[in-house]
């Protein structure tokens, strides 16, 4: 028996999106129908140019309406119902038609939720209602959040759902540009506190209301709304799962730390194998720094199977999320051999979880171990594509591993590799001596290109290394007539007098956008060990500029094992700040590695005093005793050879 299915759709100025869906149901449905409720752009003309039948329909703020006017049209056997922001998976559109069977009245699809922002895309994979028998009787109810399940099992008690199975449906309307664009949270929320005073007691619609307070982040509302939902309904409704976490995640952002606690584990009791719950509920121990308590809660979540569908689980709670944070766990206290182990299994899970790869590289330490740290990289990971390139390269840009850097951006074919990169690629050429070959990339940057600023910055940077006053002067004074912040001004002048070293100027007072470039600028005169170009930019600082951000200068000179001039920053910053755990703590791992043992455990002492629960304090102190017995220990043996106590107790000491 041959069945016809129609494709009934609602738009409204979806240009940009509707050629995509339209395409992907290809030879799945035998008619489309299109109801466009105000379009100004070319979304009709999209429509029409694929067969499609489109109708003009005024918005009256009721997505049931215009739904229903879609269904008027309809011809087929079957109605499929998509978005505009949606697509059939590759795939889907040839299992649709073989999926109908005679005794079923509709069918649920698993849909596939893109959600975050262009450089940070992420999926949640959920279960919808989407394809129905064609009858009069069936209609949507509700102005949004339509829904039709409910309308068919009023009309007919014994009907029968399935899940379509092998049909995917990729949905974009999550998305960090969609949202914004259509202001997706202010509409809905105006129109379900409307529908919602018209039927207080429609439970249904009261989740949907309390899942929009959480996105517009009214997050206490939120959890006293969907409180109140998971007390009426019924624990079987499908949605029952993901209203559980979204009480957990509401009380959880508004920092209800205890009550997020008992909201998941209520929900545990219910769904003992909820990934999510176990995820989150370990997010919220390590934020109360409960960190066994965290370490239990991710194991659990690793641990779970497959999650159903209908949990809606967010990607990587039992795998590369969970995975990453036992990583940080590890390395927090101290064992970076087992972080590196969760890490990996974390970018096993997902070979584009950008933060296990950061934190792998790091571990490495790329700019001082650059070809260990290539085999190793290259060994866990397979690079095959120029975004890999891509992002390897930053990451190591990141770490100041400019040689490394260079070698993955080369890697990119000039045809496919973007402005950005090339200003970076530029970067590295320049930290590698190779000046003329930078220019060349960055002379590529017109005025009025975006990247402009950046590359003509990177210019004078170049000559200011190579200590052509004449050139950073000429540049200088361009760039400064081009109009800039007052802070990036500010730092060009400091580049352009630097090099005059017995020219009076003022002291520049810099904010932190400046302070920032100050940073940038001094990593890489020390990277070229120009110590002295280095100090003197910041020679132009103002004192009290440099007291305020020391610890942040003696990070940086630490970084390239400037321990004197890291000691005097740090101390600089202790002088005001002889509460910061933090300051403490660099002031003993400088001080460890000068060999001031003494000095840099009482240091340790003092950050653990002023907070007693970061772990690695407490690491790095016992640690550095255990060196400072064994050197005792051997210097005792070496004195006393015929005490044989000494020699014993050497054997014994634990080694690193």
């Amino acid at each position: 028996m041959v069945r016809t299915i129609s494709l009934c759709m609602i738009v409204k100025d979806e240009e940009a999106n509707l050629a995509r869906c339209l395409n992907s149901v290809r030879g799945a449905v035998d008619e489309i129908v299109v109801v466009d409720t105000g379009s100004t752009d070319r979304t009709r003309a999209v429509a029409e140019l694929a067969g499609a039948k489109v109708i003009s329909r005024k918005w009256q703020d009721d997505f049931s309406a215009a739904r229903n006017a879609s269904l008027e049209l309809a011809t087929g056997d079957w109605i499929l119902f998509l978005d505009a922001d949606e697509e059939l998976a590759p795939g889907s559109a040839d299992v649709l038609r073989r999926v109908i069977t005679d005794e079923c009245e509709g069918y649920f699809m698993k849909v596939v939720n893109f959600i975050g922002a262009a450089d940070n895309i992420e999926t949640v994979p959920d279960l919808v209602f989407r394809m129905f028998r064609n009858k009069p009787e069936y209609r949507f109810r509700g102005a949004i959040h339509e829904q039709i399940v409910d309308v068919i099992l009023e009309k007919n008690k014994q009907a029968i759902f399935k899940v379509a199975e092998g049909i995917v449906i990729r949905h974009y309307g999550y998305l960090q540009q969609h949202i914004i664009a259509k202001d997706k949270i202010n509409r809905n929320l105006s129109i379900i506190t409307r529908e919602c005073a018209n039927d207080p007691d429609n439970k249904t619609l009261r989740y949907h209301y309390g899942v929009e307070l959480y996105r517009a982040e009214r997050y206490l509302e939120a959890a006293d709304e969907l409180a109140k939902v998971a007390a009426a309904v019924d624990s079987g409704v499908v949605y029952y799962p993901k209203l559980l976490r979204y009480i957990a995640l509401a009380y959880y952002g508004a920092r209800e730390y205890e009550l997020a606690l008992a909201a998941i584990t209520k929900g545990l009791q219910l769904f003992p194998d909820y990934a999510d719950l176990y995820y989150y509920g370990g997010i919220i121990q390590l934020e109360q720094q409960a960190y066994a308590g965290a370490w239990e809660w991710f194991q659990r979540a690793i641990a779970t199977p497959e999650q159903p569908a209908y949990y809606a689980s967010f990607a990587g709670c039992r795998g590369f999320r969970a995975y990453y944070q036992l990583g940080a766990l590890a390395e927090m206290f101290g064992d970076e051999e087992e972080a590196l182990r969760y890490y990996i299994l974390s970018l096993r899970d997902n070979a584009e979880f950008a933060l296990s790869l950061k934190a792998i590289v790091r571990i490495l330490n790329p700019r001082k171990y650059p070809e260990y740290a290539m085999r190793a990289i290259e060994k866990i990971c397979e690079f095959c594509t120029a975004d890999a390139y891509r992002l390897i390269g930053m990451i190591c840009f990141a770490e100041g591993a400019y040689e490394l850097a260079l070698n993955y951006f080369e890697k990119i074919d000039s045809s496919s590799i973007e402005a950005y990169t090339e200003v970076l690629k530029a970067i590295c050429l320049i930290q590698q001596q190779r000046l003329m070959e930078a220019i060349r990339i960055l002379d590529k940057m017109p005025p009025g290109h975006p990247q402009f600023p950046l590359a003509q910055f990177n210019k004078i940077v170049g000559f200011w290394l190579l200590k052509n006053r004449k050139k950073v002067r000429s540049l200088c004074d361009e760039f400064l007539a081009a109009g800039l912040s007052a802070d990036a001004s500010k730092v060009v002048a400091m580049l352009k007098d630097s090099l005059y070293t017995r020219r009076s100027v003022p002291l520049q007072v810099l904010g932190k956008e400046g302070i920032d470039l100050v940073k940038d600028i001094v990593l890489r005169a020390l990277d070229r060990r120009e110590l002295a170009l280095a100090q003197g930019l910041l020679a132009r600082l103002d004192k009290t500029v440099q007291k305020e951000y020391a610890l942040e200068l003696s990070h940086v000179f630490s970084k390239y094992e400037y321990w004197d001039i890291a000691l005097e920053y740090a101390e600089l910053y202790l002088q005001e700040h002889d509460d910061s755990a933090e300051a403490w703590f660099h002031l003993a791992e400088i001080l460890v590695q000068t060999n001031q043992f003494e000095r840099g455990s009482l240091c340790y002492h003092r950050a653990i005093t002023i907070d007693t629960r970061r772990p690695q304090y407490y690491v790095k102190l016992i640690k550095l005793y255990q060196a400072m017995r064994r050197k005792l220990l051997g210097d005792a043996a070496q004195q006393f050879p015929q005490m044989p106590i000494f020699k014993q107790l050497l054997e014994e000491a634990p080694q690193e």
